[in-house]
């Protein structure tokens, strides 16, 4: 996968950072692999927070199967005609989604879109003891010193697969590590938008006003 190019010419932290909702492959709880199904509200809700802080895109990352279809449909009914008119909101924070049927098929979208190297950041519940490893503050200083992009992927099921971790290019620090705290059970939607808003946060807000 990728790494951090040079020097950016454009400190624009949310132009270059992605997310990516994996939905394969994933760890199942007896350790298995498995595929998770594509939920609304992870749909909805995810594409909302991406648009609020104002990020390039959100992929919705499965092999091709019926529930693809079925997101597409769902997708294009709000994209335009009624959808859109009903709810132009919605339709606004959902042209950021995008399919892709594998991580790779993902990044290499975003590298034909953007022309720049793009680094893959994996999020997960449990500390790693890894060289890898990367705070929030860190991937935002890497979003402003860094001309390259960064997809942010979070997991469903049990987590991210283990293959997944092994190629990724940054292990993100947990929100809560479970040395704070034994519980440590966040839904996928309340941990994106926690995350999303420490590596991009109040800066988003301050390029708003200038």
């Amino acid at each position: 996968m990728g790494h951090a190019g040079g020097p950016a010419n454009d400190n624009t932290l949310n132009s270059r950072l992605y997310i990516g909702l994996v939905h394969y492959p994933i760890k199942s709880k007896d350790g298995g692999i498995v595929q998770t199904s594509i939920t609304n509200l992870d749909v909805h809700d995810i594409a909302r927070t991406a648009r609020t802080y104002n990020l390039s895109g959100y992929f919705l990352i499965a092999p091709p199967d019926c529930q693809i279809e079925l997101l597409n449909k769902v997708i294009g009914h709000w994209s335009g005609g009624f959808g859109l008119e009903y709810n132009s909101d919605r339709s606004e924070a959902l042209s950021l989604v995008k399919v892709a049927g594998s991580i790779d098929e993902a990044r290499e979208s975003i590298v034909r879109q953007t022309g720049l190297k793009t680094n893959v950041v994996i999020t997960d519940a449990k500390t790693h003891q890894d060289l890898r490893n990367i705070t929030c503050n860190s991937l935002q200083n890497m979003l402003k010193l860094y001309d390259s992009n960064f997809l942010l992927l979070f997991g469903t099921g049990w987590g991210l697969a283990e293959a997944v971790i092994a190629r990724a290019d940054y292990i993100l620090e947990p929100i809560r590590p479970l040395t704070v705290h034994s519980y440590n059970h966040l839904s996928v939607r309340a941990a994106a938008a926690i995350i999303i808003d420490r590596v991009v946060g109040e800066n988003v807000f301050i390029e708003k006003r200038t």
